[in-house]
């Protein structure tokens, strides 16, 4: 299993979050919620109105989402919903655990003493230069006061 930390339209209660609980597309386990330890932008870019969280590290906001843990099959799926390589690229990120679920409990998945966990994100660093210019978000919701509702797959 892998850490993976998605921090857009993959969240509960997100448009693609049907995904994230298709066992056909493999398994994938919330535990909990974080924030990135670094800051990163995070825009809401393109036609679509797709979230972006742009390789940057030291600028813009700690970005807030979910960790989830994924076999192998959901992070393929993942791959290759996210366009990875060319689209978004998977890299590992210190993730600040904000809230772990089912806390108190012992065992693996666990976060270390600092609360500090490594997690798989999909940010980018294949964006065109002027992304950078666009408002940085700490946080995404697809109907959030930014406007900018997510246009699905199925509707492009």
């Amino acid at each position: 299993m892998a850490r993976v930390f998605v921090y857009g339209t993959l969240k509960k209660g997100q448009p693609n979050y049907k995904h994230m609980i298709n066992t056909a597309k493999g398994l994938a386990k919330f535990q909990g919620r974080g924030r990135t330890v670094e800051k990163y932008p995070l825009v809401i870019a393109g036609k679509y109105n797709i979230p972006y969280m742009l390789n940057i590290p030291g600028t813009g906001h700690h970005v807030a989402g979910e960790i989830y843990s994924v076999d192998d099959q959901m992070l393929q799926f993942l791959d290759e919903f996210e366009g990875c390589p060319e689209m978004y690229q998977r890299t590992l990120m210190s993730i600040e655990v904000v809230e772990w679920e089912g806390k108190g409990g012992a065992g693996e998945g666990r976060a270390t003493a600092e609360g500090v966990v490594e997690c798989f994100v999909y940010s980018t660093t294949t964006y065109p230069p002027e992304w950078v210019g666009l408002p940085y978000h700490d946080s995404y919701d697809s109907s959030g006061k930014h406007g900018l509702s997510y246009v699905l797959r199925e509707s492009r």
